[in-house]
């Protein structure tokens, strides 16, 4: 079966919306500063955005709140009109998701339970809110299985009758970009995914 290009689908859409001098409203689930660098920037005039920070898979409670803290000093510091909401640091339906998958590596079940659970969390609150649409910064990581967040995005839009933003923001360089911007910004880049089984990867080689 021929493989969806993603990376097109979202040049097209940005394409029509400018072309019907459209600017909708985008709920955008962020798991990170670095992440977040080029997808910001790349929407950014396009949607009216909201960053939406929902990671209960990031631990300790000092990382999730560090990395949070460096997504809003990201967005000061680029000056954008952006909105942010926050979630209070809760690892519970994280736990509950991983339990009996804690030794499977990383783009295995546990990561694709933890995926939904952060997509679908953004997309309840896309549609209670009245977005336009909502998608994830996570496909502009070269770690992340893209054609799986973009198929779950697809199933809850249908679900929960919200569009979802088909994505692959590693396009156009959008990877290398957010080194750069890292860089520039002196942001701190975490060396693991979130989660204390990722962590326990990376320190293990």
């Amino acid at each position: 079966m021929q493989k969806i290009n993603y990376g097109r689908m979202l040049d097209e859409k940005l394409e029509e919306l400018e072309k019907n001098d459209e600017k909708p409203s985008l709920l955008l689930h962020a798991c990170c500063a670095p992440c977040s660098s080029h997808t910001l920037l790349f929407l950014y005039g396009k949607f009216d955005i909201t960053v939406y920070f929902c990671n209960p898979n990031i631990a300790p409670e000092s990382e999730y709140e560090y990395r949070k803290s460096e997504l809003k000093r990201l967005i000061a510091e680029l000056n954008l009109d952006v909105k942010i909401i926050n979630e209070d640091y809760d690892p519970s339906p994280f736990y509950e998701l991983a339990a009996g998958l804690e030794n499977l590596p990383e783009r295995g079940e546990r990561c694709r339970r933890c995926i939904e659970y952060r997509l679908r969390k953004t997309g309840i609150l896309a549609a209670e809110s009245g977005f336009d649409y909502f998608t994830t910064t996570l496909t502009i990581s070269p770690h992340k299985d893209h054609e799986f967040i973009n198929s779950c995005g697809g199933k809850l839009a249908d679900e929960l009758g919200v569009k979802y933003l088909f994505s692959d923001f590693k396009k156009h360089d959008g990877y290398k970009h957010s080194i750069e911007l890292s860089r520039t910004y002196n942001l701190y880049r975490q060396n693991y995914c979130g989660c204390i089984y990722s962590r326990r990867l990376s320190e293990n080689g």
